[in-house]
């Protein structure tokens, strides 16, 4: 009888953004509606129990509607006011500078580093400091796709020239994760940017801090 053979080494990195490369985006949730006058647990409510919220943010990440569209009608679901309402959103979240640090250090080693994003339109990134972390990037409004999509991880892999086998994938999203692992990829739930690097540094078998 042969040997079963050996585990895949893992020779990529793929990495979601807001909540991984960032902190936690729906503590900045909670902060707008604060802000607002409402409920600090209404915007979360929205993405995950109501139906029509969802959808629409689905548009918005797949680049269907635009900003501004996406603005005055979630912005008539809360009850506030539209302009600049994605920008408050987000107002609280900051650059996790750990995670950074860890993808920068991953990329120096020899791990190909790759971005699978969930887009609220274009102005989240810095489209210049991309090609500095990343040997591949996959955005959703870019391609017309949303995850949980498994080709969004298909495409990653791709986009970054391996398998999925051969990746790591770390996203701070449970329901994000199940489509990667059943495609191969070794994935990790983000908690924090300790444990998730502490994570990677085991699995990668290169320092990250």
């Amino acid at each position: 009888m042969s040997a079963p053979a050996d585990p895949p080494t893992l020779r990529g990195l793929l990495v979601d953004y807001g909540g991984v490369l960032t902190t936690d985006v729906f503590v900045s949730f909670a902060e707008f509606c604060r802000t607002e006058g409402i409920d600090p647990d209404t915007v979360r409510r929205r993405f995950r129990a109501d139906p029509g919220s969802r959808e629409l943010l689905a548009e918005l990440e797949c680049g269907r509607i635009a900003e501004a569209d996406f603005e005055q009608r979630f912005a008539e679901q809360l009850g506030v006011e539209a302009p600049g309402l994605i920008e408050r959103l987000f107002r609280g979240a900051r650059a996790e500078e750990a995670m950074f640090t860890a993808v920068r250090a991953a990329r120096a080693a020899g791990v190909r580093t790759g971005l699978i994003s969930n887009s609220w339109g274009n102005r989240g990134y810095d489209r210049g400091l991309l090609p500095e972390l990343f040997d591949g990037v996959v955005i959703s409004g870019d391609v017309g796709i949303r995850k949980p999509d498994p080709r969004m991880y298909e495409l990653g892999a791709e986009a970054i020239g391996l398998k999925p086998d051969a990746c790591a994938y770390v996203d701070d999203l449970p329901g994000n994760l199940k489509p990667a692992r059943v495609l191969g990829m070794t994935t990790i739930h983000h908690r924090s940017a300790h444990e998730t690097i502490a994570e990677l540094e085991g699995l990668l078998d290169v320092p990250l801090r």
